[in-house]
């Protein structure tokens, strides 16, 4: 299903990424994007420099935001488009969600320390800044500086996830709330890469429908962390549950990150793109 060479989900280095939002709007239009949107972990604070880039590299621009979730006792992240950035509710939201990050980092550190990896925090701090937006990926960069481990998954195999030393359970935004924020604010919620989650069926289906019932109406069916497989599965769920299929790398880093900006196989028909829903919103050069 060929439409456009859209690219909806990635992040800059003002939340976890490590490029400036000017580097990535380059690099999504030497490789091919002809729409994008920066979504940055509860955070808008890069969109009018994305804006700015990307009319200025001759690139169509939807606003974005990835927004933490907890449901089911996991973190699932749910993809804002085409938003108001300047929504006061929106932006107070992402405020609140934000601010456990310092704390839930601090134990993390303290689990990390425990393992026998001292000064974790300031070590991932260096990588990121500002205490409100530190993450996993930061604490990772950093005990693959210090030679813990060879990649980024590494460390999140064997020090960052459920039952590892250094994970910590954090409580993110109400799925409610979240899908409330950006549809309040002119914008569409996704749920993105719904194929990371390890969802039992009956899970993942209660996550759709309650998402569905809350105003949310799109899914991520390709993106970075899907199998070919699971390709067809979040088709056949989109279609179930009436919702717009949307398409993004999850690009985070050249080295890092396992598909780069553009690179996605197109959307398996037929489905509806949530950009065709989202024409009216696009920032065009």
């Amino acid at each position: 299903m060929h439409l456009i060479n859209a690219d909806l989900h990635c992040h800059s280095n003002v939340s976890d990424g490590t490029l400036a939002p000017e580097a990535l709007a380059e690099r999504a239009k030497r490789n091919g994007v002809e729409l994008w949107a920066l979504t940055d972990h509860d955070e808008v604070g890069g969109q009018d420099r994305a804006r700015f880039a990307a009319a200025t590299v001759g690139l169509s621009y939807l606003t974005g935001a990835e927004i933490s979730v907890s449901f089911a006792d996991k973190t699932v992240h749910i993809v804002g488009l085409g938003f108001d950035a300047d929504n006061v509710a929106l932006q107070q939201g992402l405020i609140d969600t934000r601010g456990g990050r310092e704390r839930r980092a601090r134990d993390m550190a303290d689990g990390l320390a425990l393992a026998g990896i001292p000064d974790a925090f300031a070590g991932a701090l260096r990588y990121v800044g500002n205490p409100d937006l530190i993450s996993r990926t930061h604490f990772a960069r950093y005990l693959v500086e210090i030679g813990v481990c060879g990649s980024a998954h590494e460390v999140f195999r064997h020090y960052l996830t459920d039952g590892k030393p250094g994970f910590v359970e954090h409580r993110w935004a109400k799925l409610s709330d979240a899908v409330s924020w950006v549809t309040q604010a002119g914008g569409i919620a996704v749920i993105a890469h719904p194929g990371r989650y390890g969802f039992t069926p009956n899970e993942e289906y209660a996550l759709f429908s309650e998402f569905k019932a809350h105003g949310g109406l799109g899914v991520e069916v390709v993106t970075g962390s899907h199998t070919v497989a699971e390709y067809g599965k979040y088709a056949d769920m989109a279609q179930e549950f009436d919702l717009l299929a949307s398409r993004g790398s999850d690009f985070h880093d050249p080295i890092e990150s396992r598909t780069d900006l553009g690179a996605l196989p197109d959307l398996p028909g037929p489905l509806n793109p949530v950009w065709q829903a989202l024409e009216h919103r696009i920032l065009h050069p």
